[in-house]
């Protein structure tokens, strides 16, 4: 991974991490994986690894190859693509599925994953678009999400933070974070028969030692500290934030924040 030089020990955290979702994802060798919304390839390079060398991971992402810290995306595809797994990868930029010109077969694909990207999306519309454009592409979908209900005091800061950029994103000051429409497990739960998929499993997955806690904090102080992201928002929204905030910086422990529990999701479509 191109973010292993710039910090080694994270990207072993955030590796073995996914590598234990995979594991229980029951991936056979040889399957045909679509992923949407994958970033720096974090989950790309796990599930090339279970597919083996007869399988494919076609990944995906809307965003450009300029966007993402600290490498971009575009320096990210081009370390995996010359890497041992690049030949099992088709990884696609500035890729929206929404696009009409943008397409595959129907039953191409044996899953469809949508790992930790939910709240990128600009709206819940977006994402129920997005759920029905790709059910006719694949047999299954496997979705994990940052859980919004947490389990311990100590992950009440990774909550505020994701919930204060959420208002304010609804609010009208938009950006380019990774929290940008945060929803809950239920409310995914219900969107999921309006888009065409029938939920068959699901389950908890354990995050602790994640850094993703003091990132999403660190994003919103930075946030908060903006003058120009806090100026458009209507005056009673701004002063509701601006409290927050101060609850936020109250309840942060300096470093090691422990992140939200992640829950996952499977469907196959409905007849």
């Amino acid at each position: 991974m191109a973010a292993a030089g710039c910090g080694p020990d994270v990207q072993r955290v955030q590796t073995r991490y996914r590598a234990s979702l995979v594991a229980g994802a029951g991936i056979e060798p040889g399957a045909r994986i679509l992923e949407l919304g994958c970033g720096q390839g974090d989950m790309t390079a796990v599930l090339a690894e279970a597919v083996g060398p007869r399988g494919r991971v076609t990944a995906v992402d809307a965003a450009e190859p300029g966007y993402g810290a600290p490498v971009t995306l575009g320096e990210s595809a081009e370390r995996l693509a010359a890497g041992p797994l690049g030949p099992r990868i088709d990884l696609r930029l500035g890729t929206d599925v929404l696009d009409p010109q943008v397409g595959f077969c129907d039953g191409e694909f044996d899953l469809v994953v949508l790992a930790h990207c939910g709240w990128y999306f600009d709206s819940l519309g977006k994402l129920a678009e997005t759920l029905a454009r790709v059910r006719p592409w694949a047999r299954r979908l496997w979705w994990t999400e940052w859980h919004l209900t947490p389990t311990s005091g100590g992950q009440l800061a990774h909550l505020m933070a994701v919930l204060i950029q959420g208002q304010i994103e609804a609010a009208g000051s938009h950006g380019s974070g990774n929290v940008r429409t945060p929803f809950s497990r239920e409310e995914l739960l219900r969107l999921l028969p309006e888009t065409g998929w029938t939920v068959d499993g699901g389950g908890l997955a354990d995050t602790a030692g994640l850094q993703d806690g003091d990132w999403e904090i660190a994003a919103c102080l930075e946030m908060g500290a903006s003058a120009e992201r806090l100026a458009v928002l209507p005056e009673p929204v701004r002063r509701l934030v601006l409290s927050q905030l101060d609850v936020l910086r109250a309840v942060a422990a300096p470093a090691d924040n422990r992140a939200l529990a992640a829950y996952s999701v499977t469907a196959h479509p409905s007849r």
